[in-house]
């Protein structure tokens, strides 16, 4: 009888696996719905959960997920809330309240990622974004590195002495012989020109930072010229 038998299979189609039960539990998908949030950020859609969006109490998008009756929001036809900003800003946003950490695509603008993270409120992100933008411009302000030379005046028998006082931040650059200048007992003594660098990098606003005692011996050989 094939009634008989569709009889039967709707009846297993019904019923759950064996021992188990086959429905939902009530409210369950309520739950997972209330977990994440739809946004539409200047028409591109995000989607995250309460517990990331809420990582600033504080914060705009926080107040955003509690409905705070202060905040005037509306949504659109499939639920998402609006917010009228740019969505290529809101990315470093949203990924900073999901692990903490400040990530900035190179085609953004440090500024702009300032200037979203004010408009949310988000207190820690705006400081990180502020020192980010500080130690750019201080790259930017010290430009190329310069260079201070020196050329120093020693005998053969000073070349070992002179390679080891090049320990405070001097190297080694030329060496030049100007032949043998006098005698020391029954041999000649050759005479070297020794030139070596230093950065120019230890000044503050202009101020030399003073030599330390190993760069004072190489300026004192080095007036010996």
């Amino acid at each position: 009888d094939t009634s008989g038998n569709g009889g039967l299979m709707a009846e297993l189609q019904n019923s759950g696996p064996p021992g188990g039960n086959g429905a939902s539990a009530p409210g369950s998908g309520d739950k997972a719905a209330n977990k994440w949030v739809r946004l539409n950020v200047g028409g591109t859609y995000f989607v995250s959960t309460k517990q990331t969006l809420c990582r600033d109490p504080k914060s705009f998008l926080c107040r955003l997920c509690q409905e705070d009756p202060d905040l005037d929001s509306d949504k659109d036809e499939t639920g998402a809330y609006l917010i009228d900003r740019d969505p290529s800003y809101f990315g470093p946003i949203l990924n900073y309240l999901r692990h903490g950490k400040l990530i900035i695509n190179k085609d953004l603008a440090e500024e702009g990622v300032l200037e979203e993270a004010e408009f949310y409120n988000i207190a820690l992100l705006v400081r990180l974004v502020k020192e980010r933008i500080r130690d750019l411009e201080n790259r930017t302000s010290q430009g190329p590195v310069k260079h201070v030379y020196r050329v120093l005046q020693c005998q053969e028998e000073e070349l070992t002495q002179m390679v080891s006082t090049m320990s405070d931040g001097w190297k080694f650059e030329q060496l030049i012989s100007i032949g043998s200048s006098y005698n020391y007992g029954n041999e000649d003594q050759a005479e070297f020109l020794c030139v070596v660098s230093r950065e120019l990098n230890n000044s503050t606003n202009g101020i030399v930072i003073e030599p330390s005692e190993k760069a004072k011996i190489l300026q004192e050989r080095g007036s010996r010229m």
